[in-house]
């Protein structure tokens, strides 16, 4: 079940399944680490949220020009 990365939970992992929107949005994102395939842990959720990825903690808020959509995976990963 895919859903907005920013409906999962504080402490849970997901794996991000498409990356959608405005290119300029996705393609910096990707750059961030964040792009199919990837996995993150959501440390705060909400339309501002902190995330580990990749070991380094990112702070994503109004990503209005692109739709992260993840697969969770739950609080171990």
């Amino acid at each position: 079940m895919l859903v907005p990365l920013d409906m999962v939970r504080a402490g849970e992992w997901a794996e991000v399944e498409e990356v959608s929107g405005q290119a300029d949005w996705v393609g910096r994102l990707a750059e961030l680490g964040i792009r199919r395939g990837c996995r993150v842990r959501v440390m705060q959720p909400g339309s501002t949220c902190l995330l580990t990825v990749a070991g380094c903690k990112l702070c994503l808020r109004g990503c209005d020009g692109a739709q992260i959509l993840v697969r969770p995976i739950g609080a171990a990963g």
